[in-house]
Formats: structure tokens, C-alpha cells, sequence
């Protein structure tokens, strides 16, 4: 169960990639204070955010955490605080697989003056491991072929092919 100030139980972290993290840097699940450590910023370098208050993430936040099991968003943070990458677990239950439950990986994001301290394989890894720990059979994800490589390196194989309807 997710406490008043974490998105998800931070007991679902795996020990294993905090300790294969950089000294000092720090993995766990988000908090509404997060949004002052620049986490919104880090969700920049992956694509559109948008300008939103913090009044509106902390709402966007309480939504999420009234799904209880259903969203698990981690973030690094460096020794100082500031979140350096992000990475999403959304759990789908379904009625096929004996009412299954499958994790989709969402908004990997790592901040480019991170980039090359394999962050991004840790953020793997962690979903990775939340899913396993709340059930769910597979995860998936969706990427760009300029991206596949990345994600084999992490354990996935190729599945099948996005497809997508945009709204706006």
C-alpha cells in the first residue's frame, strides 16, 4: 500500500539496482515533492510536458494514488535531491491469463547530463522487478526503432508493432 507521501509501496524497490546505482544516488517511488526537485523536467527530455502547476500534479498525483496497485512511478535521484530519471509501471488487469496482470513500461526518461551512467537500464530493471513482485505475468513497452537496441540490452524482445490513434 502506497504511504501519504510515496505514489507505491517503497518496499517494492529492488534492493539489487540501489545498490547498483551511482554512490550517493538514491532510487524510490515518487512524491508530490518531486515536483520542486525537477521531475517534470526529466519527463522534458522524453517529450511535450506542458506547463503545469503544482497544484495540478499534486492532484494528477492523489488520482494515481486512489488506484491503488495501479501506478507505480520511480524516479533517481542524485546526492543532492534532484530527479535525475523516471521511469513508469501501469498494471492492466485483464480477464484473459486467469485474470492476469500485465505491467505496460511508460515514459522511461533519463536527464541528458545522466545519460551514459546506465540510469535508464536501472529504471528497467526496477519495473522490472515491481512488476514480478505485484504479479504480473509480462511487461511491455513501446519504442522507437532508433530505441529497440536499448531495450534488448535490457531483456525485451520484439513482439509485434505499435500501432496508435491521436486525439489532439
Amino acid at each position: 500500500m502506497a504511504s501519504s507521501t510515496h505514489l507505491f509501496d517503497p518496499s517494492l524497490i529492488s534492493p539489487a539496482v540501489q545498490s547498483a546505482l551511482p554512490e550517493s544516488y538514491t532510487i524510490r517511488p515518487l512524491q508530490k515533492s518531486d515536483y520542486a526537485a525537477g521531475f517534470l523536467d526529466v519527463l522534458r527530455v522524453l517529450t511535450t510536458v506542458g506547463d503545469i502547476s503544482e497544484e495540478a500534479f499534486g492532484k494528477r498525483f492523489d488520482e494515481m494514488s486512489a488506484h491503488q496497485g495501479g501506478y507505480h512511478i520511480l524516479v533517481i535521484c542524485n546526492g543532492d535531491g534532484k530527479v535525475v530519471g523516471t521511469g513508469a509501471l501501469i498494471v492492466e488487469r485483464k480477464f484473459i491469463h486467469d485474470l492476469g496482470l500485465v505491467g505496460h513500461i511508460e515514459d522511461i526518461a533519463v536527464a541528458k547530463d545522466q545519460q551514459g551512467k546506465k540510469l535508464g537500464l536501472r529504471i528497467i530493471q526496477a519495473l522490472d522487478y515491481v512488476a514480478e513482485k505485484v504479479g504480473c505475468y509480462k511487461s511491455i513497452l513501446d519504442c522507437s526503432e532508433a530505441n529497440e537496441g536499448f531495450y534488448v540490452k535490457c531483456g525485451f524482445k520484439r513482439a509485434g508493432l505499435e500501432m496508435a490513434h491521436y486525439y489532439t
